[in-house]
């Protein structure tokens, strides 16, 4: 598999993950939440984060997860896409170190750090 080719294959992971965690599993309790957080929001405030910053993030991340899909097939600012979510994985390990979260709660954001590197990197 060429370079490209693998770009390409992380950034679908990337952004359909985040998607996933935005749109279809926001309101969903999950193994990896923050704390004793039950919902994405619920999150947030476990990190102590104001209720505004929800709003913020999630377009960020959501609009960074179009940019890597659709970059697949059209020019895009890929890497830009790709660097801003490997800096918001690094506020969201610095988040689940802030409230004493297991390592397991970090593996999704601590992945989702390493491919967006990767995409960077590849890009």
């Amino acid at each position: 598999m060429d370079r490209s080719s693998v770009a390409n294959f992380l950034q679908v992971i990337v952004g359909l993950g985040l998607l996933n965690v935005w749109l279809v599993r926001s309101r969903s309790n999950t193994l990896y939440r923050g704390g004793t957080a039950g919902t994405l929001r619920d999150e947030f405030s476990a990190y102590g984060l104001p209720g505004f910053v929800y709003y913020p993030v999630g377009a960020l991340k959501i609009g960074s997860a179009i940019i890597l899909i659709a970059g697949v097939w059209m020019v895009l600012p890929v890497r830009a896409a790709a660097g801003l979510v490997a800096a918001l994985m690094v506020g969201a390990l610095a988040m689940h170190l802030k409230v004493g979260d297991p390592l397991m709660k970090s593996l999704p954001a601590a992945l989702m750090l390493a491919m967006s590197a990767a995409i960077v990197a590849l890009r």
